[in-house]
């Protein structure tokens, strides 16, 4: 059951309750910097037909997080209404995908980054086809990884690397060449979480 995809057991699993989540959970000897955070939204879409969730592969070039595995997103402009408003607004930016396309099932609680961010994940699904259309400079590649993989706690894992002069605990669970790890893999794990409550 834990893989099988059903949009109503996504709309469910919203109605559970969790706190939020943070880069620093796995590393509490690691203090937060005082700086107040900036407000960010993310994308976790979902097709309706089959439950694959898209992904991006962050150009190198990019200032935060370069090259790594993302939901499409981005801070909260001032022409954004609030986190959903910037999650649809860079989703069609980074990949093409028209807002008419997305249905939001609701939000996951915020994630704090060591980037200085508060990230609403937006919970939604694509009806209908869609082909990715990455922005070059922005976006490498835009692929989606089964249901199975995503909503199942068991795939998440805990790993360390050096980081500004420490070891750093992190979450990953890669999916054949992709890397998915860091806040990304924190917020997925979250929600898989909830899926198997």
């Amino acid at each position: 059951m834990t893989g099988t995809w059903s949009e109503t057991r996504l709309t469910q699993a919203l109605l559970v309750a969790a706190g939020p989540s943070s880069d620093y959970d796995l590393n509490p000897e690691v203090a937060p910097p005082e700086a107040p955070l900036r407000p960010a939204g993310v994308l976790a879409a979902f097709a309706a037909e089959d439950g694959r969730l898209l992904l991006t592969k962050r150009a190198s070039g990019l200032r935060h997080h370069p090259g790594q595995i993302a939901l499409p997103g981005g801070k909260v402009d001032p022409g954004d209404a609030d986190a959903i408003g910037a999650a649809l607004r860079e989703a069609r930016e980074e990949v093409g995908l028209d807002a008419a396309q997305v249905r939001v099932l609701g939000c996951l609680p915020a994630h704090r980054t060591v980037t200085g961010f508060s990230v609403t994940p937006v919970v939604a699904v694509i009806d209908g086809p869609f082909a990715p259309r990455p922005e070059a400079g922005e976006v490498e590649e835009a692929f989606t990884l089964p249901f199975s993989h995503v909503a199942d706690p068991a795939r998440y894992r805990v790993e360390q690397r050096r980081w500004r002069g420490g070891w750093r605990s992190y979450h990953a669970a890669p999916f054949g060449p992709y890397y998915l790890w860091g806040a990304t893999a924190r917020i997925l794990l979250g929600l898989a979480r909830r899926l198997a409550a």
